[in-house]
């Protein structure tokens, strides 16, 4: 992988991690690293399943695979400050 394609990573992490916290209700107890962490591994998990799916490469924007990594990042944010909040 060279380095634009990690740089890209990353910046796709943070937006869909924010995105992901945003679509959240409530205040999370999670820090912005967590965030981007959660953003990255739901951004590749997205693709891989928008891959699996068929939807991955469409016309325009590939506003499936962007629903699959926001609802996944949602779901990590939710988990991982379930699992914080409660020690």
């Amino acid at each position: 992988m060279e380095i634009s394609g990690v740089i890209s990573a990353l910046v796709i992490g943070i937006i869909i991690g924010v995105l992901g916290r945003l679509v959240v209700p409530g205040r999370q107890h999670i820090g912005i690293l967590w965030t981007i962490v959660v953003g990255i591994a739901a951004a590749l998990l997205g693709s891989a399943i928008a891959a699996g799916f068929g939807v991955a490469n469409t016309k325009g924007p590939d506003w499936i695979e962007w629903f699959i990594q926001i609802a996944l990042a949602a779901v990590g944010v939710a988990a991982l400050d379930r699992a914080r909040f409660r020690r």
